[in-house]
């Protein structure tokens, strides 16, 4: 049922497109008030606006029709139960232990003056 719906849902999209794709828009009114090509409309004088217009509205009513019910189906579809299938671990709490306030001496020899001088080079 989900798929036809589906199915139906993009088609019903697919012919909103092209129908708006197909509608004049406001700037063409002018050009037929001077004449130009009111005799050679498929729909007759008036134009083709009244009947696209509610065709695309009829679609538009069937497309949200589809939306809705295919979010019905979607909702209806998941689980609303508490329980997931997880393993949530319980925590444990460990006892802090004291931070000494005495640092580690490391002890290391600082490399010799003359190893250090030739690895820099000399800008005289």
């Amino acid at each position: 049922m989900e798929q036809i719906i589906l199915i139906a849902h993009l088609l019903i999209a697919l012919a909103i497109i092209g129908l708006i794709m197909l509608q004049q828009g406001k700037g063409a009114d002018m050009g037929a008030s001077f004449g130009a090509g009111a005799s050679q409309t498929l729909f007759g004088s008036d134009g083709s606006g009244n009947v696209l217009t509610r065709a695309t509205s009829w679609l538009v009513v069937l497309f949200f029709a589809s939306s809705f019910s295919l979010a019905l189906l979607a909702t209806q579809k998941s689980d609303r139960g508490e329980d997931l299938g997880l393993d949530i671990p319980v925590a444990v709490e460990s006892p802090v232990q004291a931070v000494s306030e005495e640092l580690p001496v490391i002890e290391i020899e600082a490399p010799a003056a003359e190893a250090v001088g030739t690895d820099v080079p000399n800008l005289d």
